[in-house]
């Protein structure tokens, strides 16, 4: 017996009003972070200064919308917006949320997915692509500050906002901060990383303990010339796509 709801009629009928429905722009973000001068920073571009672009000549985070001739999915929209800003092809990326409403975008209704991601800055070729101005690193407590004129485009100071709590939240008990690093590192590097992410000192031993001790974490790389009298020993990451979880958190220097 044929089912009436399911009838050409109704499925052209419901495919009309589907047409109609006024539909958000959809965006997707990407918050870059690396690290220059012991400082943790993030990309930012320039917005274009023509008279009908929204928030002309504004920083904000990089990103761009949705092409869904090529994009199969929003992380590979985000890819790509990281590959055309950095020229990085598979750096570590997360997911980190979703910002939408009536008044974010004076283009109308609209929606992004934003995303993070760290990458070590010898690897880095920043471009601004043919809608910036500019293309510029910011320390990350300074995104906000005078340098960025009127603050952040669109919501993106809220969206950094997110991503830095993220992030410091969880190089408490993740191995996040060596995905900033150049392999091979030595372990005071290592804690370097995490100790200016996190800014505050961790106790060298209880460190060296934790790092060495995680199930799939470091690989030794062969003894480095630092210029130390003794050569330090360097390390890979085992794993380059996830972080590992490690069962406490750091402990601070006394």
């Amino acid at each position: 017996m044929t089912d009436p709801s399911d009838s050409p009629a109704r499925r052209t009928a419901y495919a009309a009003r589907v047409k109609d429905i006024e539909r958000p722009l959809v965006t997707v973000d990407v918050v870059i972070f690396t690290l220059i001068a012991d400082a943790l920073q993030v990309l930012l571009v320039q917005r274009p200064s023509g008279a009908r672009e929204p928030f002309p000549g504004q920083w904000a985070l990089p990103g761009g919308f949705v092409d869904v001739a090529h994009d199969e999915d929003l992380r590979a929209c985000a890819l790509r917006k990281l590959r055309d800003k950095t020229a990085v092809e598979s750096p570590y990326l997360e997911q980190l949320g979703s910002w939408g409403g009536r008044t974010r975008d004076p283009r109308g209704w609209s929606v992004t997915q934003v995303y993070f991601a760290l990458l070590p800055w010898a690897s880095l070729q920043p471009r601004k692509g043919s809608n910036a101005a500019d293309v510029r690193w910011f320390p990350v407590d300074a995104a906000n500050a005078a340098q960025t004129a009127d603050g952040l485009a669109f919501d993106h100071g809220l969206i950094l906002a997110a991503a830095v709590e993220r992030l410091r939240s969880k190089v408490e008990y993740t191995s996040l901060p060596a995905f900033l690093l150049t392999e091979p590192f030595t372990l005071p590097q290592l804690q370097q990383v995490y100790e200016i992410v996190l800014r505050r000192p961790l106790d060298k031993s209880a460190f060296r303990t934790r790092a060495l001790a995680a199930p799939d974490f470091l690989e030794e790389a062969g003894l480095q010339a630092t210029g130390a009298p003794r050569a330090p020993m360097g390390y890979r990451l085992v794993k380059h796509l996830q972080p590992v979880t490690f069962p406490r958190t750091f402990q601070s220097r006394g």
